[in-house]
């Protein structure tokens, strides 16, 4: 069969590969340790999964507005006018299927051929492949370890043409964990202004944060204009992943072209998964209860994950993360003839020690793995002593 051009070049999700290998190597009998997953392992708090399930018992399960419910749409609004301080107008938001939905759904609103969308490297896996389904051109703009995996205005000058049409930004990022200071967001917010473009700021993670209460918003330093497009949901804060439940917020004239959008595609989102949201969005003490027990978790895990590997892999560099909860590794130091990068040494590690991570090469630098924080901490102390014991047998790992 021959594809259409729309997806012949598509990949799937890294990420969901690797988890769906583990599921099929644990269903095979294979001790499997699995630091690949990009979800939380915690339960969606009980008081948003009963609304749910009320919301079921009691019928509510016909179509809605595409654009979500209006009580939702104002209790997302009310949510983030408390934490940034901000006036959230609801006519601005549309909720959609994960926040997945609501970062196409703006790609596909805003860009299109001949488009270039600067992206900041390292990346997550899916935001090439969501600007080149709009048949843009992503523009990988590289970060390093030394500047805390941060781009900065005069990075995006430098990589600046005159096809350039927005970039996206994600803070706290996945994989890295770089959280940007409200200075920093501000500054490529007035970048993006002087040079016509639109920022897409991708806040999934924002109240996973391990050096402030939560990162910056850019809605904590500005508003949301014609060169502003924020994207949130309750996936990762509110452990609800499963439930789809994702949102943008911008200007309504873009509003209304993406939930036209939306509606030939997918309409409104799971109507008891709007209900468990509402009660979430609507119940800020006992929601922000949940999220600091998670955070304080991840927490204690980020700290035995550094332990462990500044212990056992003295040949591996790690930025501690500021927010998310993964670790980004620099592993190529363990790179030789039979291992010459990070799909192999992925690869390697899954073979030999049943430790699943997932390749630096989906998120844009083949020089790192990505560990998940998202499992027991005794399975990640585990993990990285069957790493150090794999990754012994290179040459940066032997003794000398």
């Amino acid at each position: 069969m021959r594809l259409s051009p729309n997806v012949s070049t598509l990949q799937p999700s890294a990420t969901i590969a690797v988890a769906t290998l583990c599921r099929e190597l644990r269903a095979e009998g294979r001790d499997i340790i699995d630091l690949s997953v990009g979800e939380p392992d915690f339960r969606t708090p009980d008081f948003a999964a009963q609304a749910g399930i009320a919301a079921i018992v009691q019928g509510f399960t016909h179509y809605t507005p595409v654009a979500g419910l209006p009580e939702l749409r104002e209790a997302i609004a009310d949510s983030m006018s408390r934490l940034t301080g901000a006036v959230v107008d609801p006519a601005g938001i549309v909720v959609s299927n994960g926040a997945k939905q609501a970062l196409f759904n703006a790609c596909f609103a805003l860009f299109g051929p001949g488009d270039e969308v600067l992206l900041p490297a390292p990346y997550w896996t899916s935001y090439p492949d969501l600007i080149s389904l709009a048949r843009a051109t992503p523009v990988v703009v590289h970060t390093t370890m030394e500047q805390g995996f941060k781009v900065t205005p005069e990075m995006l000058d430098a990589a600046r043409t005159p096809r350039t049409r927005g970039l996206i930004l994600n803070s706290p990022g996945n994989p890295t964990g770089a959280v940007y200071a409200p200075e920093e967001v501000l500054a490529i917010v007035e970048w993006a202004r002087r040079n016509d473009a639109v920022v897409i700021s991708d806040e999934i993670y924002g109240r996973i944060c391990f050096v402030q209460e939560r990162a910056a918003s850019v809605l904590d330093v500005t508003e949301v204009d014609d060169n502003v497009v924020v994207v949130d949901g309750a996936s990762k804060a509110f452990a609800m992943t499963g439930w789809r439940v994702g949102f943008s917020y911008s200007t309504r004239p873009l509003a209304s072209a993406m939930a036209a959008m939306q509606s030939h595609i997918t309409s409104n989102i799971s109507t008891p998964s709007q209900y468990a949201a509402l009660a979430a969005y609507r119940d800020e003490p006992r929601v922000e209860h949940a999220v600091r027990a998670m955070v304080n978790v991840f927490r204690r895990r980020r700290a035995k994950a550094l332990e462990m590997i500044a212990a056992h892999l003295p040949g591996a560099e790690v930025l501690p993360p500021a927010g998310a909860f993964y670790a980004f590794l620099r592993v190529d130091r363990f790179y030789d003839e039979q291992t010459r990068d990070s799909i192999a040494l992925c690869r390697k590690l899954l073979e030999e020690t049943g430790v699943a991570a997932v390749p630096g090469a989906a998120f844009g630098d083949d020089r790192y793995i990505r560990l998940s924080l998202a499992a027991p901490e005794a399975d990640i102390a585990e993990a990285i002593r069957r790493m150090a014991s794999a990754l012994s047998t290179t040459p940066a790992g032997r003794s000398t």
